[in-house]
């Protein structure tokens, strides 16, 4: 079920967004083929340390994360994955793993490549790893106002 700090939000903001549940999955990839939706909309969210900060990274679930360069788009010293047991408190009303987009609900900024931002509809998870929100692209951009970031 979608957490309720997200369904609130999404409801409070007048956002239209349609709610898929699916069987469990445990990777944004298997999600999307799972759904039926292209890896190219579905969200991989990552947690990143950039310079010892948390932030979100958005990316499409076909792409792989580039640590090098992130940290070269991002001016960053040091960019590393965090560790699940690093971030598992940041989001106590998701499963670990299924965190959605939405990083100024938990006081992290968001960054998203580019690539992700030239979808109409993107998908992601709702806080579980058996339900999943598909909206467009622009209103989670008026929602969350990512970062972009062009990396190739």
């Amino acid at each position: 079920m979608i957490t309720e700090k997200l369904k609130t939000y999404l409801c409070d903001q007048e956002a239209n967004f349609h709610l898929i549940n699916h069987v469990p999955t445990y990777t944004a990839q298997e999600t999307a083929e799972v759904c039926h939706i292209s890896g190219k909309t579905v969200i991989k969210t990552v947690i990143l340390k950039v310079d010892g900060k948390f932030i979100v990274w958005l990316q499409p679930a076909n792409h792989k994360v580039d640590l090098t360069a992130l940290a070269k788009c991002l001016a960053a010293k040091n960019v590393e994955l965090a560790s699940e047991s690093e971030f598992q408190s940041l989001f106590p009303d998701a499963e670990l793993g299924a965190m959605p987009p939405f990083g100024h609900l938990y006081n992290l900024e968001v960054y998203v490549e580019d690539e992700l931002a030239k979808q109409k509809n993107i998908a992601f998870n709702a806080g579980t790893h058996c339900d999943l929100i598909e909206m467009s692209y622009k209103d989670f951009e008026r929602l969350e106002c990512p970062k972009e970031v062009h990396l190739h």
